[in-house]
């Protein structure tokens, strides 16, 4: 769960930075593809710290735990207008 959770913080972190928090760059594909690049990140790391064998529920419970927590991340960095672009 720690893993997912943060997994999905640094999704939205990411997200805000490399593609913007206007309401235009809400609408981009790319984040799609940033949260799919940390959700597969996760699977080597389970790999590393011994929990390998997983079943349908649990690869949608660390896909879903991930995506939830990009989501509110993102959005809360989006509403308040923090721009992590350099």
């Amino acid at each position: 769960t720690t893993i997912c959770a943060l997994a999905g913080i640094a999704a939205g972190v990411v997200s805000a930075a490399y593609v913007g928090t206007d309401p235009v760059d809400a609408g981009s594909t790319t984040l799609v593809v940033v949260l799919a690049a940390f959700v597969l990140v996760q699977y080597p790391l389970y790999k590393v710290i011994g929990v390998s064998d997983f079943g349908a529920k649990d690869n949608l419970y660390v896909a879903f735990l991930t995506f939830t927590l990009w989501f509110i991340s993102y959005t809360v960095l989006a509403v308040s207008g923090v721009d992590l672009v350099a």
